[in-house]
């Protein structure tokens, strides 16, 4: 490859990776009014027909994609955290139980302002599986990373379902939740939306997180994460380079057929919809993410994408500055207590929003980083990570 950049591009790429990927989810929370479905009932055919196109590009681009990259990155800058530690002969692991505790705090605040709970809280909970393998070797950690993707779960109820027909998932009531978060989102009463919130919506959220299969794919992609720090397959060696190309190819290969599987499961029975077609849709996403992920990290390596995609580190390295921000403007757009968009805004408008929340937000990084080294949720978070301890590791990302 020509022109590949001579500055350290592992830091880089991570933060501009990250910051792809919550650019994404802005994108995602938006075009679904921050899980508020309020849309325009008297729009044009023709920006009907505009606004269907929007969101399918959108959502086949974005939608569980950008949650598995911020997910991939998670596990990979607790392999960065971590090591640090281990040079100075520390054990990082319950420091990093002491920051999942403080995760749920932030994840608390992210969901008093978006009515579907929030991943935040998923990934504070999943967390754990770091904890406890944080000491394996790397094979254990891929082979289990490998069997948490494979969505096994999914295929025990399924192979169930074959042994005795009249087997069933458990009701998790997930559907009655969030028609009783719709109803209080609609009230618009802030004080009760924000208890619901931190209560029913969350409660709803990590249900449906278990339908979906997103514990397990979590788990995976925690580890995953961890494994490509492991190996510092991030660094652009033309070792790791050749191996990117290899990911891109077998992704892109892998996702046709996972894509039209998913599809064509559609009009099965109730059990299989549940189980294989939920297993062959995250698998889909999952190639579709490496897609991405190779095609980024490739692309990292061309001065011009950098350039193009500057903004981004920015973005990235005040993700959870970002991530929670994000969520109390869209809720002051979109919700009845606010400004109470949602029924003017179709995909398309609600896209422009999106786009126009990322480009501000951006800026405000930019601003807020050049007279800081972190973000403010970030600094909190680091600082807090490392009370009572009067060698605060500035290296952790």
């Amino acid at each position: 490859m020509k022109h590949i950049i001579n500055k350290n591009p592992r830091i880089e790429v991570v933060d501009a990776l990250r910051g792809f990927a919550v650019m994404a989810i802005v994108l995602v929370h938006n075009l679904e009014h921050f899980i508020f479905p309020v849309y325009p009932t008297n729009y044009p055919t023709w920006l009907n027909i505009v606004d269907q196109g929007v969101f399918n590009c959108i959502f086949t681009l974005f939608a569980g994609k950008a949650y598995a990259i911020f997910a991939l990155l998670f596990g990979f800058t607790f392999y960065i955290q971590s090591n640090n530690q281990r040079k100075q002969g520390k054990d990082f692991g319950y420091r990093f139980l002491w920051r999942m505790v403080l995760l749920v705090g932030f994840a608390t605040l992210n969901a008093a302002f978006f009515p579907a709970g929030d991943v935040l809280l998923l990934f504070a909970i999943v967390g754990l599986v770091l904890f406890f393998t944080r000491n394996w070797s790397d094979k254990a950690i891929l082979i289990s990373s490998v069997i948490f993707l494979l969505q096994p779960i999914e295929w025990f109820h399924y192979i169930a379902s074959l042994i005795n027909p009249a087997h069933q998932l458990p009701d998790l009531g997930v559907g009655a939740m969030y028609a009783e978060v719709a109803e209080y989102t609609k009230a618009g009463n802030l004080w009760n939306f924000i208890i619901g919130n931190i209560t029913l919506g969350q409660k709803a959220s990590l249900l449906w997180a278990v339908n979906a299969g997103r514990f397990v794919q979590t788990a995976g992609l925690f580890l995953l994460g961890c494994y490509i720090g492991r190996k510092q397959l991030f660094i652009a060696t033309e070792q790791n380079l050749r191996f990117w190309v290899k990911v891109l190819i077998i992704a892109a290969i892998s996702f046709a057929p996972l894509y039209s599987l998913s599809e064509l499961m559609i009009e099965s029975n109730m059990i299989i919809q549940q189980t294989a077609r939920t297993a062959f849709d995250m698998w889909q996403k999952l190639a579709f993410t490496f897609v991405l992920v190779a095609s980024f990290v490739l692309l990292y390596q061309r001065e011009r994408f950098v350039n193009a995609v500057s903004g981004l580190r920015f973005y990235g390295r005040m993700s959870l500055t970002n991530y929670i921000t994000q969520s109390i403007i869209g809720a002051a757009i979109y919700f009845p207590f606010g400004l109470y968009l949602a029924p003017y805004c179709g995909y398309t408008i609600s896209l422009l929003i999106g786009i126009f929340v990322f480009l501000l937000q951006v800026k405000g990084c930019q601003w807020w980083l050049s007279k800081h080294k972190q973000g403010p949720f970030e600094h909190i978070w680091h600082k807090w990570t490392w009370i009572g301890d009067e060698k605060i590791n500035h290296q952790s990302q």
